[in-house]
């Protein structure tokens, strides 16, 4: 039974920052942050494959960095100069075992967090 819990969400100013942290239990492949804020659609911010191959959506990229530990299995999201529209529920989300995924393709993550709350303000 794979399980993820994420950690690490809360209200900032923006400018501001926060870390993400998703530990994980079982056999999974690929590992990606998604986030979803009210009226909008699911995206996928930040995937990393079993490898490390890291991928940013392009409203985040250059400013949060996706990181696993594998020793301690654990992904995390580093969020740097956080802005208003960053605003959303994150989610860890994950790949299911033997599979290729990037980590930001929400139909291929077989395995889902319960989310953490991010709210910016201006």
């Amino acid at each position: 039974q794979v399980q993820l819990v994420e950690s690490g969400g809360g209200s900032v100013q923006a400018g501001g920052s926060l870390r993400l942290s998703c530990v994980a239990s079982g056999y999974i492949s690929c590992m990606g942050w998604f986030r979803q804020a009210p009226g909008k659609e699911r995206e996928g911010v930040a995937g990393i494959t079993k490898n490390g191959g890291a991928s940013y959506a392009d409203s985040v990229r250059g400013r949060f960095t996706i990181s696993k530990d594998n020793a301690k299995n654990t992904l995390y999201l580093q969020m740097n100069s956080l802005q208003p529209e960053d605003t959303a529920m994150y989610y860890c989300a994950a790949g299911r075992p033997f599979t290729y995924c990037t980590g930001r393709d929400g139909k291929a993550m077989g395995y889902w967090g319960q989310g953490t709350q991010v709210t910016v303000s201006s």
